[in-house]
Parts: C-alpha cells; sequence; structure tokens
C-alpha cells in the first residue's frame, strides 16, 4: 500500500470482464460462502500470457459498466477555457501550499518562495478543519465556473481528475467528525486520533525521513516544528473530544493501540529517541554547529512528553464507554459515511452488498487455484489456510528474528528490486529517475503499522522513494511471501507508477498531488501479476504460491471491509475468518484488521482498481491485434499520473487505443 500523504477521491463505476476476474454482480447466489472476511497484504490473481492465473468463466458474472456521459469534445483547448483552468488550478494549488507545509516538504519543495513554510506544521485544531473546508468549497467553486466543453485532450482529463478530486475531499469535510489528509496516511478516517492516525503517528517519521538537514536554515526549522509538536497534538485531543461528543469514538481496541503506541513514544529513552538523534546526528553529519542535542532533549523531555501525555488521558477517559463493534455503521450516519468511504476507495458505485458477494466468489475461486499448486508441491494434507500456516514455520522460509537476520531480509529485497529492475527496458518505454531504498518501519510505530507501504520521492529526485516493510517479528515476513509484496510496493508497482507521475514533466503540479486508491493500488495489484508475466516466478514455486495467497487476501479484504462496516461483524469475527482462510498468524492478522477498522473503505481499492487495468488491457488488445505494443500501454496509462478509474479509460480512449 501507498502511505499517502496526499488527499484520495473517488470517481463514478465502471468494470466488466477482465482478463482473469470480473467486478460484477454475480448471476448467482453464493450463500454457501457466506463467512466474514479479513485481509492483510491481499493480493489478487489474473491469467498471465503464460495461463498461470485462474479466469472467472466470463458466464458467472454479469458486467456493471456504467460510462459517464461524454459531451461533444472540441479538436483543441480554447484560449480562453485554457487561461481559465491554468488559473483555477495556480490559485488553487497556492492555497494548498498555504494551508499543507507537509506536503511542500514531502514533495520537496519547501524552498525558495516558500522556505518558511518548512518551520511549520499544517493546522491541526478544528479552527484549521473548518477553514479546509472553506477552502475545499472555494476550490469546486473556481473549477465549476469553467465551461467543460471548451476543453479537449488532457485539457479536460486534467480538468475532470481534479474536480473529482477536490469534491471528493469536499464531500469528506462536510461529514462533520473524522480527517483526510497527511496526518491520516491520505484517507478518510473517522478518528482523528488511532493507532494508524493523529500527528504522533504522522510526525516522528516526517521529520527524519522528510525534513532535510542540509544548513542551519534547515536545522533551525527543524526545531522549529519539533517545538509545534505539542501544540499539534494539543489542537488534536481538543478536535477528538468533539468528535467523541458527538458520539464518534473508536472502539475499545483502537484506543487501546493508540494508548499503547503514544506511551511508547513518551517514554522512549532520550537517547534512543528518533526526534532528538534526527536532528543532533544529520547537523553534525553536515557540520552544522549548535546545541541541538540538548535542544530538541528540553522539547522531547518538557512540553512534548506533557501533551502526549494529555492525550493518552483523553483516550483513556473514553475507553469505559468505548464499544466494542468494530465498524464505523453504529457511528451517527455511519452507513451514509462508510458508503462514502467506499467510493472514495473503489472508484465505482458498487454497492458494499455487491462487493461483500464479489469477494466471497473470488476467495472461493482462488483458494480453488491455491489447493492445486500446494498439491503440486507435495503438500495435501489439511485446508488450504492450514497448508499455508505450516509455511509461514516451515524453517525453509524464515529469517532469524535478530539485527543479522534482518539485515540479511532487507539486502534479499534488494537483490529481488535490482532483478526486475533489468527486465524492466523490455515493458515501459518510460522509465523513473528517482531510486527506491529499503527501509524498516521505524521500531516506534512498527505495532501498529501494515507489513509494508510505500513512501513517494521529492520531485527534485534529492529523496528517493522507500518501500518499507514492518520486521516487528520475522516470522509475519516469510520468504515465500516477499517477492509478491516487494514487486507491489517497488518495481513494478507503487514506485513506478509515482515515480513516472511525478516525474512527467507535462502534468500540471496540481494533478501530482491527486490520490486516486483504486487507480495506485491497483496498478500496484496489477504490477503483482506483470513480475509472473515477466518471469520472476519461472523457477521460484513457492513465490508463486505466496502470490496465490495474497490474491486470495485482496479477496478476502473485499470480504471483511464491507463484513466489518456494513454487515455488523465483529473484529474477532474477522480475524477468524481471515487466519482460516489465509493461514496468516493471528497477531499479524489482528494488525490488518485493526487496520480497516481505521481506514474504512481503504482496502477495496486494490482488487478493484487491478481489474480495471486488465479490462483495459484486454480492449487494447482486441481493437489492435499484433500491433499491441505493451510499452506504449503502460506508459499511456502511467504518464497520465494518477485518476479516477473512468477517467483512465478516457485517456485510452483518446489516443485511440481502445
Amino acid at each position: 500500500m501507498v502511505d499517502r500523504r496526499y488527499i484520495i477521491t473517488s470517481l463514478g463505476a465502471l468494470m466488466g470482464a477482465a482478463a482473469g476476474e470480473a467486478v460484477a454482480r454475480p448471476k448467482k447466489k453464493i450463500g454457501k460462502h457466506a463467512v466474514a472476511g479479513k485481509t492483510k497484504h491481499g493480493r489478487v490473481v489474473e491469467r498471465t500470457t503464460r495461463g498461470r492465473h485462474h479466469e472467472v468463466p466470463h458466464s458467472e458474472v454479469e458486467a456493471v459498466v456504467h460510462e459517464p456521459a461524454a459531451p461533444p469534445e472540441p479538436s483543441e483547448t480554447s484560449p480562453a477555457a485554457a487561461a481559465a483552468l491554468k488559473a483555477a488550478f495556480d490559485g488553487i494549488l497556492t492555497d494548498v501550499y498555504k494551508a499543507e507545509p507537509s506536503t511542500l516538504t514531502s514533495l520537496g519543495l519547501d524552498k525558495g518562495q516558500w522556505a518558511s513554510q518548512k518551520a511549520r506544521l499544517d493546522d491541526r485544531s478544528l479552527t484549521g478543519r473548518a477553514a479546509t473546508l472553506v477552502r475545499l468549497n472555494a476550490a469546486v467553486s473556481a473549477l465549476k465556473a469553467i465551461d467543460r466543453n471548451q476543453l479537449a485532450g488532457m485539457d479536460r482529463i486534467n480538468y475532470d481528475t481534479v474536480l473529482w478530486d477536490f469534491s471528493a475531499q469536499q464531500a469528506v469535510f462536510q461529514t462533520p467528525f473524522g480527517d483526510y489528509g497527511n496526518f491520516s496516511g491520505g484517507f478518510p478516517v473517522p478518528y482523528v486520533i488511532s493507532q494508524l492516525s493523529g500527528a504522533y503517528q504522522f510526525v516522528p517519521d516526517f521529520l527524519d525521513s522528510q525534513h532535510t538537514i542540509a544548513t542551519k536554515d534547515d536545522a533551525d526549522a527543524y526545531m522549529a516544528r519539533l517545538n509545534a509538536f505539542p501544540k499539534a497534538l494539543d489542537d488534536e485531543t481538543q478536535w477528538a473530544r468533539a468528535d467523541m461528543a458527538r458520539g464518534v469514538v473508536a472502539p475499545d481496541f483502537l484506543l487501546q493501540a493508540a494508548i499503547k503506541q503514544l506511551t511508547d513514544l513518551r517514554d522512549t529513552d532520550p537517547a534512543k529517541s528518533t526526534l532528538i538523534n534526527s536532528v543532533a546526528t544529520r547537523a553534525a553529519a553536515a557540520n552544522i554547529p549548535g546545541t541541538w542535542q540538548a535542544d530538541a532533549t528540553a522539547i522531547v523531555t518538557g512540553p512534548l512528553k506533557d501533551a502526549l501525555s494529555r492525550q493518552i488521558a483523553a483516550l483513556t477517559a473514553a475507553l469505559p464507554t468505548a464499544r466494542h463493534a468494530a465498524g464505523v455503521r453504529s457511528l451517527p450516519d455511519g452507513e451514509a459515511y462508510y458508503a462514502l468511504c467506499a467510493r472514495v476507495g473503489t472508484s465505482t458505485d458498487m454497492t458494499p452488498r455487491d462487493i461483500h458477494a464479489l469477494g466471497l466468489d473470488t476467495v472461493a475461486r482462488l483458494t480453488d487455484e491455491a489447493d492445486r499448486r500446494l498439491r503440486a508441491q507435495g503438500l495435501s494434507q489439511g485446508t488450504v489456510g492450514q497448508r499455508l500456516r505450516a509455511l509461514y514455520t516451515d524453517p525453509r522460509f524464515l529469517y532469524p528474528n535478530t539485527d543479522d537476520g534482518k539485515a540479511k531480509l532487507l539486502a534479499d529485497l534488494n537483490a529481488k528490486v535490482e532483478a526486475v529492475e533489468a527486465k524492466m527496458p523490455q515493458y515501459f518505454g518510460v522509465l523513473p529517475k528517482t531510486k527506491v531504498v529499503i527501509r524498516r518501519v521505524p521500531v516506534a510505530t512498527e505495532a501498529g503499522a501494515p507489513g509494508g507501504y510505500y513512501n513517494a520521492g521529492s520531485l527534485d529526485g534529492s529523496r528517493p522513494g522507500a518501500y518499507y516493510i514492518n520486521l516487528r517479528d520475522t516470522a509475519d515476513q516469510p520468504g515465500w511471501l516477499l517477492p509478491t509484496l516487494t514487486y507491489h510496493e517497488s518495481v513494478p508497482g507503487h514506485h513506478l507508477q509515482g515515480s513516472v507521475a511525478n516525474e512527467a514533466e507535462s502534468l500540471p503540479m496540481l494533478r501530482k498531488l491527486s490520490y486516486f486508491n483504486a487507480y495506485i493500488e491497483g496498478w500496484a495489484l496489477y504490477a503483482e501479476q506483470l513480475a509472473g508475466e515477466m518471469s520472476m516466478y519461472d523457477n521460484d514455486p513457492w513465490g508463486y504460491i505466496g502470490y496465490l495467497h495474497d490474491a486470495i487476501f485482496r479477496g478476502v479484504r473485499l470480504v471483511v471491509d464491507t463484513g466489518l462496516h456494513a454487515q455488523g461483524w465483529s473484529r474477532e469475527q474477522a480475524i477468524a475468518y481471515m487466519v482460516s482462510v489465509c493461514g496468516d498468524t493471528e497477531d499479524a492478522t489482528r494488525s490488518e484488521i485493526e487496520r480497516y477498522c481505521a481506514w474504512p473503505g481503504q482496502a477495496l481499492g486494490y482488487m478493484i482498481g487491478k481489474l480495471t487495468w486488465l479490462k483495459i488491457r484486454d480492449q487494447a488488445k482486441a481493437k489492435q491485434g499484433a500491433a499491441f505494443d505493451i510499452k506504449a500501454f503502460h506508459d499511456a496509462g502511467l504518464l497520465c499520473g494518477a485518476v479516477p478509474l473512468s477517467v483512465l479509460e478516457n485517456v485510452y480512449k483518446d489516443k485511440g487505443m481502445i
């Protein structure tokens, strides 16, 4: 997954029969599979040119296709419309930069005219939340004042994309609770503070990995942000209390997880504190004189510790009345809120009921495929979940849970990245200039973090993209699962897609801030299949079984997310289902289930997005026949940047490829 600092948006539905599966309403009931589901780092299986992946019979599904209305398009954008579009984009972008200093730093743009923003954090107060809605209202109004019928080509694509983006943000902030932005991981969240959201989660790693220190001004800006951290925490505490007064209280288990992580951060030995050592070490390396260690220690052990204690106290006070129900449907207007989250997460209008049914059917089919592959390797006893679980403890696939073992694991992942990078020129005409590095999730936050995620590099290439892997326990990362995870998070997955978009000179800067979950995670899932087509599993049958495991996992995600938030499943029911189907450890499964509770709808976009990429590729092959060029297909879909799924189809239509 991508740990996004930018806002997501959603769009209208599409889908139909794809190369491997179809997003559709099954024609027959699947009640015999009606069990609850959970998911972790799931991945989907489709048919490759080698015939390896399971194909869904087209007779079993009925395609659901919703084409947006297509007004007449001019051959070129009128000068007046082009000027209006540029002015609107420039004004919206300026407002984003003013309101989100963290975005500027993440992009590497906190310099020159924006240098003063490097010393600030985003406003985390209720007043700041209200100002965000005012800003979004103005942005949507400015865009709607433009006559879309006067736009052509990429101008129209850009307009449609940005309008959907800011309209989605507007809809989320019109909800009187929750957050959506950099401090929430880039996803709509009902709880401003959870094990995955809040300043305590965002700021430490942000300062360490994204705030650069090359000059004294940079170090001073770091200290200014560190000094602002306590206020951000206090503002969020007030925000959380206001939401709780509305009845928006996180489930008890999410509160407990957040309290533990907050306590761990507060009680970290100053000698081991990343917040302190990051500025001291980097300032020393840059030969910047100053009392950085002492000054940072004074903040961390003084006002920051006090603010963390106040936030811990607020969450602890909420525990006695917190519900255990896992889903958001028990919140005020929870059903409508989840519907919004599902639209944001999938870019479709599929109902939770339809998504749930699709997930159950997908899990059943992929489990059959996994059964055949496991039998071919001599594993025939027990359920598929039980056999997969046995692989977790098979010594052949385990790294020692030691510093040396974790270093070896990281080295092996780097080798896999190098191997796939060597093959990429055969499949892509445009390759990223920005490098990717592999890092472990910070120890301070690994307890509640996903198994792996990706942070984009800076636009100027000075900071590489980073694929983070969670090494809290190497037993959760056996070797047979690592190839697919690596292709998903790095190349040809998130790093390739994000870097190509960031480096595309023709994209307006505002477009580079857009984040569309189903496009981005769908591409990463497509990349897992593409790795197989690039022969990365040819001599790795266990890695391919890992691919199937993750495919089941992504199918389970459709089941469990909708089960938790739309059907009243408990956390325990979801955990039990996922453990039985996927064979994952209970600890890893619990972390994933709790992720879906904190990020409703986010996990739905993976499979649905992938199916769209495959559907469009099938259409392109059908139209172009022998002239089909896989490089041209990939370049067209990547150079347009992240877009809603129906807009992605229009990109290929505009180019005459489908």
